[in-house]
C-alpha cells in the first residue's frame, strides 16, 4: 500500500539528525553490549549519589498512603501539577527575586516538546500570510531544533566568530556586528550552555541579546536544559536571568531524570497559557512521575544543593579527564582543536582541513563501534551551506564509563589520522 504523507508528515517523518542520534543512543544503551562505545547522545551519567536520591523518593512515595496512586492513576492539569508549579514559583522568588507567579509556569512532556510548541507558536506562517522565523545568534546550535518547524525551515542563523584561545583550544563568540533583526524574526533563541559545544554565553552577551529582543518587541528564548539554577552543569559563573520578554526553559533530564520527560517553561502568562493549551491538544496532560519525584526537592531547595555540590563537580571532573585523554590520543599526523569546555556534557572537536567529511568520519567510527554525532547537523539555518568548517567538527559526550570514553577517544584519533594518511598517500 502506498501512503502519501502531508508536508508536515514529510517534515517530521523524513529523517533527521536527532532521529539518528536517538536511534543510536537507544540501541547502544539497550542492546549494544560491551563492544559499543556510545559517545553520541545527551544521556546523563548515572551518578550514584543522585540515583540514591531517586530511590529515596520512590520509597517515600510508596510509603505515603495514596501517593503512588495519585502519581500513576490521575491526570494532572495540562499546565502541570499545581503543587509542583507552586514549588517552582516559590523557589525562583526566594532564590533570585524574580517577580513570577504560578501564571508564569507551564510544564511540558520534556524540553524537546516545549521547543516544538514554542517555535510553532511564535514562528511559521502568520494569520496575515507572512512568515516568521527564529533567529539563532550563534551556531552550531542544538540538533533537536532543526526539524521542528511544521511548515519548513524556521531558522536563520549567524555564523560565529572563532577565537583560538590555546594551542589546541578555541571558542565561538556571538558576532554582534552581523546580527540583524529584521521584521520576519519572531524570537531570538540560544542554549546556555550551548549544545553541542559546551559554550556558555557570558552575562554580557545574554544582556546584549536581551536588550536587542526587548527593543524589537520579541522574546529571547533561553534553553536552560544544562544550565542554572538546575542542573547547573556550568563550570564557571553564569547568572540565571528572567524577565517578561524572556522565555526560559528548564528540564529534569540532565539532573538525572530523563525518563520522566519533564520540561518546565517560565514565560509571560500568555505564553505559559498557550503552552498549556497545546499540551492538552497534543497529549491531554503531562507525565506526573518527574513532578512528583522532584517537588519536595524544589520545595526544600535540595535540588540546588544537588546541582551545585554533586552534579556540577561530577561533570567538571568528567570534562577534565576527557580533555586529558584527547591530548594523549590526538595530534599525531593531524591538527585539532577542542572548544573550551564551559559546561554541558560534551566535547566539540574541530579538525581543520579534515580530508573527509564529518559525516563520513561518523560512518567510519560507527563501523568500529564508536558512536559520535557528525558536526554538520548543528549548523542549520545558515545561508552559506558550503562553509567548510561545518564539515570538520564532531560532538562527543563524556558521560559514559571511563573505559568507554577513553577507548572511544583513542579510536577517534586513529580514524582521523588514517583519513589524513590516506589523503597524503
Amino acid at each position: 500500500m502506498k501512503f502519501d504523507f502531508s508536508k508536515l508528515g514529510q517534515e517530521l517523518a523524513g529523517g533527521s539528525g536527532i532521529e539518528e542520534l536517538m536511534a543510536d543512543l537507544g540501541e547502544a544503551l539497550n542492546s549494544g553490549g560491551d563492544d559499543i562505545r556510545m559517545l553520541g547522545g545527551g544521556q546523563p551519567a548515572h551518578i550514584p549519589e543522585v540515583n540514591a536520591i531517586w530511590r529515596r523518593r520512590m520509597e517515600e512515595i510508596l510509603a505515603e498512603p495514596g501517593a503512588l496512586e495519585r502519581m500513576l492513576a490521575n491526570y494532572d492539569p495540562p499546565k502541570g501539577n499545581p503543587r509542583f508549579i507552586e514549588a517552582l514559583t516559590t523557589l525562583f522568588q526566594r532564590e533570585f527575586g524574580w517577580p513570577v507567579t504560578d501564571a508564569n509556569f507551564s510544564v511540558t512532556a520534556g524540553g524537546q516538546t516545549a521547543f516544538f510548541f514554542l517555535f510553532n507558536l511564535l514562528a511559521g506562517e502568520m494569520p496575515d500570510g507572512s512568515r516568521k522565523r527564529i533567529l539563532l545568534p550563534l551556531v552550531p546550535e542544538y540538533i533537536g531544533y532543526a526539524n521542528q518547524g511544521t511548515c519548513g525551515n524556521l531558522f536563520r542563523a549567524v555564523p560565529p566568530k572563532i577565537e583560538k584561545t590555546g594551542e589546541h583550544e578555541f571558542k565561538y563568540r556571538v558576532d554582534f556586528d552581523a546580527l540583524e533583526i529584521t521584521d520576519d524574526i519572531a524570537a531570538i533563541c540560544v542554549s546556555r550552555p550551548t549544545n553541542p559545544t559546551g559554550n556558555v554565553l557570558t552575562d554580557g552577551e545574554i544582556e546584549r541579546l536581551s536588550k536587542l529582543a526587548k527593543a524589537h518587541g520579541i522574546p529571547l528564548i533561553i534553553d536552560n536544559a544544562y544550565g542554572a539554577p538546575f542542573p547547573n552543569i556550568i563550570f564557571g559563573d553564569a547568572t540565571p536571568v528572567w524577565d517578561e520578554h524572556i522565555i526560559l526553559t528548564l528540564s529534569l533530564s540532565k539532573i538525572g531524570l530523563p525518563g520522566t520527560r519533564t520540561g518546565i517553561v517560565v514565560a509571560h502568562p500568555r505564553i505559559a497559557a498557550a503552552m498549556a493549551s497545546m499540551s492538552s491538544v497534543v497529549g491531554l496532560a503531562n507525565p506526573n512521575i518527574g513532578q512528583t519525584i522532584a517537588r519536595p526537592l524544589i520545595e526544600s531547595g535540595e535540588i540546588l544543593r544537588l546541582a551545585n555540590e554533586t552534579v556540577k563537580p561530577f561533570y567538571i571532573e568528567k570534562s577534565r579527564q576527557a580533555r586529558e585523554w584527547v591530548a594523549e590520543s590526538f595530534g599525531e599526523g593531524f591538527d585539532y582543536y577542542v572548544h573550551r569546555s564551559e559546561g554541558a556534557l560534551f566535547l566539540w572537536l574541530w579538525f581543520p582541513g579534515l580530508p573527509i567529511s564529518s559525516a563520513e568520519l561518523y560512518e567510519r567510527l560507527k563501523a568500529r563501534g564508536v558512536l559520535i554525532v557528525s558536526g554538520h547537523y548543528f549548523f542549520f539555518g545558515l545561508e552559506d551551506e558550503d562553509w567548510r568548517h561545518r564539515r570538520e567538527c564532531l560532538r562527543m559526550t563524556f558521560t559514559m564509563e571511563e573505559r568507554i570514553v577513553q577507548d572511544g577517544i583513542r579510536t577517534i584519533g586513529e580514524e582521523v589520522a588514517r583519513a589524513w594518511a590516506e589523503a597524503q598517500a
